[in-house]
């Protein structure tokens, strides 16, 4: 009777109506804004869910920007402070170098000397220096195999540093191929058949050595230099 006594007074159903909304409203704005979290039970994490509401937009971040290096290490800074256009090394060229310093790092070795420039050279196969290598029979594999046989396999349990420092023969080989391009005072780049020269330069080096174990002479730097400055020819 009580039952059927409240739902027929209007008054009374609008009161219980209002009851059951504020037993079901949050406690507090601030409570019901707050994040919940669920357990991931993949991930091991908990992963924090928020409301639905709107958040402020927040400004653009300022894009990061890298700086590609156009030069070689140099022991000679000064040299070319006084000249208005310093000569940059071709991008051949420093991709060579790079991949010299992964030859050195793949034969664990400590540091890049002149045995890795020749390697780097050809392991990036598409200048001049690289493709007159192979037509005189100096492949990527026979350098290798001399460099084994002259400075022995490197320690199997020994990992090279990201970029295995210069010997100061490899460093004096980049510092030659530096001066020969002020000295020409011609315009461009300095390419990777002055690297490769660069390292003929080092008589005493294991890169200068190598190169004379598998055929090279003064007589084919000749040659790859008359190559170089023919009309027409794209050295890099």
């Amino acid at each position: 009777m009580a039952a059927a006594h409240s739902l027929s007074n209007p008054a009374t159903t609008t009161q219980v109506i209002a009851q059951s909304r504020i037993k079901s409203k949050p406690s507090s704005s601030s409570s019901f804004l707050k994040p919940y979290s669920l357990q991931s039970p993949w991930l091991g994490i908990k992963l924090s869910v928020q409301s639905s509401k709107p958040r402020p937009r927040l400004p653009n971040h300022r894009q990061i920007t890298a700086t590609v290096s156009f030069s070689l290490p140099t022991a000679k800074p000064d040299r070319v402070a006084s000249t208005e256009k310093v000569p940059k090394w071709s991008r051949r060229a420093i991709k060579s170098f790079a991949m010299s310093e992964l030859e050195a790092r793949k034969l664990r070795y400590p540091t890049t000397g002149t045995e890795a420039f020749p390697m780097g050279i050809l392991v990036e196969g598409t200048s001049l220096a690289s493709k007159f290598l192979r037509a005189n029979g100096i492949t990527l594999e026979k350098v290798r195999e001399e460099a084994v046989k002259l400075l022995g396999k490197g320690d199997r349990f020994f990992f090279s540093p990201e970029h295995p420092p210069l010997t100061e023969a490899a460093q004096r080989a980049l510092d030659w191929a530096v001066d020969q391009k002020l000295k020409s005072g011609d315009d461009g780049e300095i390419t990777t058949t002055h690297l490769l020269l660069g390292v003929w330069s080092e008589v005493e080096s294991p890169g200068h050595k190598i190169l004379e174990t598998l055929g090279f002479n003064d007589e084919k730097a000749k040659e790859l230099i008359s190559l170089s400055s023919e009309p027409g020819c794209v050295d890099g």
